[in-house]
């Protein structure tokens, strides 16, 4: 009896490495298939902060600027935010977005914003240079 116990007790214990095992593989691959279609572009899956700052710049600025990668701002004179970088450092941005930016035309509406957030655009901003 007591070497049944021990073989019960050594394939239970088989049974659940090969269970962990088929979890942790199943867990790559599924983390692969998130991160292949970024990979075969040749991007990295943005930050946290980067996609937090997505959200912000989406939901404030899109109206007027291009926020992507790709595309022509809805209002001409307004500049598309992936091309910032090649205007000045965005790191530039942190003191107007902290304390309100203001333009030199009537028709761009001044926005503050909190410390946290600023940072979120920044790394978003600094997403589009890649």
């Amino acid at each position: 009896m007591c070497g049944s116990a021990v073989s019960f007790r050594s394939g239970m214990q088989s049974a659940v490495q090969l269970g962990l095992g088929f979890a942790l593989i199943a867990n790559a691959v599924a983390i692969l298939l998130v991160l292949a279609p970024l990979q075969a572009k040749g991007e990295e899956a943005p930050s946290p902060a980067a996609q937090r700052g997505s959200v912000i710049v989406r939901t404030n600025c899109s109206r007027c600027h291009a926020v992507g990668k790709v595309g022509e701002s809805p209002l001409p004179i307004a500049p598309p935010f992936r091309t910032l970088h090649e205007r000045y450092p965005v790191e530039d941005l942190q003191e107007p977005l902290a304390e309100g930016i203001v333009t030199g035309h009537p028709t761009m509406p001044e926005f503050r914003f909190d410390p946290g957030q600023v940072g979120d655009i920044i790394a978003y901003l600094k997403s589009l240079e890649r």
